[in-house]
């Protein structure tokens, strides 16, 4: 915008922005995927460790600010700059770049899809904290990624910033998608990788106990008494009612039961065949089924009925609805239970 706005080509400070490193092609992806990192992950902290990721985004600022102070402070003529071309043109660059991008980005999606996993089986509301603008925010960038990479290969005259307007405006449009929807959407997350009753190191996807896999797997880790806990979990749903807290979260189930979330994940798990967030949505389901058999739909909305049994949005409750029944509420009430 510097170059189009004709401050590149000015002096004094034309040489000075000649040799600032613009694209900064490995600083975006690390700062990107620890944003996602610090997004998702409500326990996250900045470790020593995490740091290396910066090491070649350092190492090129110290090369550009190198090859600045050869040719304008000791050489006083371009030797590094002597063809002309911008150094953040050069293929190692856009190509190391390039690489870096895609890793992060998938590193990036593999945190959403752990942070899905997880929240699905701690909170009974994780369709409401889902943060999907962020994961179609990074499947658009990786498809734009793609893009990028089939015309680094058929166009030869790449380096040419002209001829690269409709990448900028691609992306510009990918930015702003992403400061609007983080804006709209300014949800916190509640689900913390390090206290989390599933293993965040693993990638699964957000029902990964239905699937014939996950269930061998499970047979390994049989928890003893299980009937006895699915008793204990079931009477805390059917007799104390603990589905219609609109906020139910796992370790209030654990701390009621006197054990930890694990177990009460692992129980729901095995002994159901759910995860946390169904098991709810499903007794919230039931209850409202209940009342609409009771007439109660007659005299009040859905939406109150559905936040009476616990639900905590309309969109919650219609997904959950349909989920459980193929329906949507309206179309149940009027084959099921015409007036």
């Amino acid at each position: 915008m510097l170059g189009y706005a004709g401050w590149y080509s000015q002096q004094p400070y034309r040489n000075i922005l000649f040799y600032v490193p613009f694209q900064q092609l490995f600083l975006l992806p690390p700062v990107l995927y620890f944003y996602f990192k610090n997004l998702l992950d409500k326990s996250f902290t900045f470790s020593k460790n995490d740091y290396l990721h910066f090491i070649p985004a350092s190492v090129y600022l110290m090369y550009s600010f190198a090859v600045f102070f050869t040719d304008i402070v000791i050489l006083k003529d371009d030797f590094f700059y002597k063809d002309g071309k911008d150094k953040d043109f050069s293929y190692w660059y856009q190509i190391a770049g390039l690489f870096s991008l895609i890793y992060y980005l998938i590193e990036s999606l593999k945190t959403y899809y752990t942070y899905k996993a997880i929240t699905y089986n701690v909170v009974s509301f994780a369709d409401s904290v889902m943060f999907k603008w962020a994961k179609r925010f990074l499947i658009a960038f990786l498809l734009l990624i793609a893009i990028r990479i089939l015309f680094f290969i058929v166009n030869p005259e790449w380096d040419e910033f002209g001829k690269k307007f409709w990448y900028y405006v691609c992306f510009s449009i990918l930015f702003y998608y992403m400061s609007i929807s983080g804006y709209t959407n300014s949800i916190l997350s509640v689900t913390s990788f390090k206290d989390s009753p599933v293993n965040s190191n693993t990638i699964e996807t957000a029902f990964p106990l239905t699937s014939p896999d996950n269930g061998k797997s499970e047979e390994k880790n049989e928890i003893p008494d299980l009937d006895t806990w699915k008793e204990k979990i079931e009477n805390l749903m059917v007799l104390d009612k603990l589905y219609e807290n609109p906020e139910l979260v796992i370790s209030d189930l654990s701390n009621i039961l006197g054990t930890h979330s694990k177990k009460v994940s692992q129980v729901i798990n095995q002994g159901f065949n759910m995860n946390f967030n169904d098991f709810v949505n499903h007794y919230r389901i039931n209850a409202f089924l209940q009342k609409v058999q009771e007439g109660e739909h007659n005299i009040h909305t859905f939406l109150s009925l559905a936040f009476e049994c616990g639900f905590n949005s309309k969109s919650t409750f219609n997904r959950a609805f349909k989920r459980a029944t193929s329906l949507n509420p309206k179309e149940y009430i009027e084959k099921k239970h015409k007036k």
